[in-house]
């Protein structure tokens, strides 16, 4: 089997999971972290149009290379941030005001951001707290360049996904609230991206079960 058959048939298997629960559009990205550019051309090919990346380095290259809209996904660092934002055009992954005003600066077109929320406090792991995540909306909300997708979130490893995305659309229905148009989930990737559409999300990131397992040496 070729890498493009290869790649075609686990396209094809998660399109028609994702069909089986579906009951509002969702937005595929597939994450192409540690995986060449090469690939990421064969999914192009196959018509997918989003990608996603956690690192800026891989992000800048590949996209340089295929074009799409290219997602960030990744912690964000603020020395990253001009690189980043020179690729990506959506942002998933802002938990820090002080994040904001420097995307603000730098960003040299407008982008589409998801705030992080972390559903168990263990903020080093990325997230802000729902204490903290009226205010980051409201900062980018006020935006007149930048628009408030939605809300975006990791599922902590010791939680079981159908409990935290179950936590997370409590969340996110309050958050609707307030914030009507920001009505994006980013949530669910290659083990649970089933059941994080069954509780509400629009976008999902998927990578392993689109690409395979990922080799320690790439």
């Amino acid at each position: 089997m070729s890498r493009k058959e290869e790649i075609a048939h686990n396209l094809e298997t998660v399109r028609a999971n994702i069909a089986a629960v579906v009951a509002h559009p969702v937005t595929l990205i597939a994450v192409t972290k540690t995986f060449p550019a090469s690939d990421v051309q064969i999914l192009k090919e196959l018509g997918v149009i989003d990608f996603g990346e956690n690192r800026d380095s891989e992000g800048a290259e590949k996209s340089a290379v295929v074009p799409g809209t290219w997602h960030f996904q990744g912690q964000i660092q603020s020395n990253k941030l001009k690189s980043i934002t020179s690729w990506a055009s959506v942002i998933h992954s802002l938990d820090d005001p002080r994040h904001f005003e420097i995307i603000e600066k730098v960003a040299p077109h407008p982008l589409s951001i998801f705030l992080q929320v972390s559903l168990d406090g263990a903020h080093n792991r990325g997230g802000a707290g729902v204490d903290q995540l009226y205010h980051l909306a409201e900062l980018v909300s006020e935006s007149t360049v930048h628009t408030l997708a939605g809300l975006m979130s990791v599922p902590p490893v010791e939680m079981d996904p159908d409990m935290a995305y179950s936590q997370l659309a409590v969340i996110r229905n309050e958050f609707l609230l307030r914030f009507p148009a920001a009505n994006s989930l980013s949530a669910g990737m290659s083990g649970d991206y089933q059941s994080a559409i069954s509780h509400g999300a629009t976008h999902v990131r998927v990578g392993s079960s689109i690409l395979g397992s990922r080799s320690p040496h790439r």
